[in-house]
């Protein structure tokens, strides 16, 4: 059985209100990290770059904004034509990109087969994984005060 989604999609990324260009961005999601989405942009000149962010965000920004953190996703347009505006924040840098938003919701629509929307607790072992960090933390929080 299929454990991963994948898509490439083209974005334009925003420079400034002159310039853009258009970069390829591959969009993941797997099954065993079941609430994530991880988007790895392809910049010319750097190494890649990914982020990940929670597939409710995305799929919510299909349809009006969200996020009030580092990840905000809003519909820049009306309709079945609609754009997404996908801005991603470091401090006080940011980077800001538009996808349309019809390859967007057919990845949504191939994750949603793998892990419907909702019952992603009963995939991947979030429990474990949070389990695992938190001892990795307190570990090198131990290392560092001795």
């Amino acid at each position: 059985m299929r454990e991963s989604v994948q898509a490439e999609v083209l974005m334009n990324f925003l420079v400034s209100e002159e310039l853009s260009f258009r970069i390829p961005v591959e969009l993941r999601y797997e099954r065993d990290d079941p609430y994530a989405v991880r988007m790895t942009f392809h910049l010319p000149g750097d190494a890649p770059v990914t982020w990940a962010f929670s597939r409710d965000l995305l799929a919510g920004g299909v349809t009006g904004p969200t996020g009030d953190g580092d990840v905000r996703i809003a519909p820049t347009g009306r309709g079945r034509r609609a754009d997404l505006g996908i801005r991603l924040q470091v401090g006080r840098e940011s980077a800001c990109f538009v996808v349309g938003a019809v390859p967007v919701v057919t990845f949504l629509d191939r994750t949603d087969r793998l892990v419907p929307l909702g019952r992603e607790q009963e995939y991947g072992d979030c429990e474990g994984d949070l389990d695992s960090a938190l001892s990795g933390i307190l570990a090198e929080a131990e290392e560092n005060a001795g």
